[in-house]
């Protein structure tokens, strides 16, 4: 497998920019490093106001992706979280991320990905 492997799943580019982790469940095993790389080239390339993840499926996410999310603030985007599993909802509580990360559940339905 030659080259860089993408991390993120880009579902709409633009000032609101939709992006979702390609049906993992866990995402520990994402390149942090990567994964910011990308989210700064969309930022840039698309001057992204809004960042909203897709986190259908997601059941673990890292603290270091968690803060990674957080820090995107810091560049005057928005980061808004979709369907969050019960155990993100509480992590996001624990560490109270919840207050500065907008949490919104969208019934949708799944299309074939195959």
């Amino acid at each position: 497998m030659a080259g860089k492997q993408e991390t993120l799943d880009v579902y709409q580019t633009g000032e609101l920019t939709v992006v979702g982790f390609g049906g993992r469940e866990i995402l520990d095993q994402i390149d942090l490093s990567l994964c910011r790389d990308q989210l700064l080239k969309l930022i840039a390339t698309y001057q992204a106001k809004i960042l909203a993840f897709d986190l259908a499926g997601v059941k673990l996410i890292p603290s270091g992706m968690l803060g990674l999310l957080a820090s995107l603030r810091r560049m005057n985007v928005e980061v808004h979280l979709y369907n969050p599993s019960a155990d993100v909802q509480e992590v996001l509580e624990i560490t109270n991320l919840r207050s500065v990360l907008p949490v919104h559940f969208v019934d949708v339905e799944k299309k074939d990905a195959s």
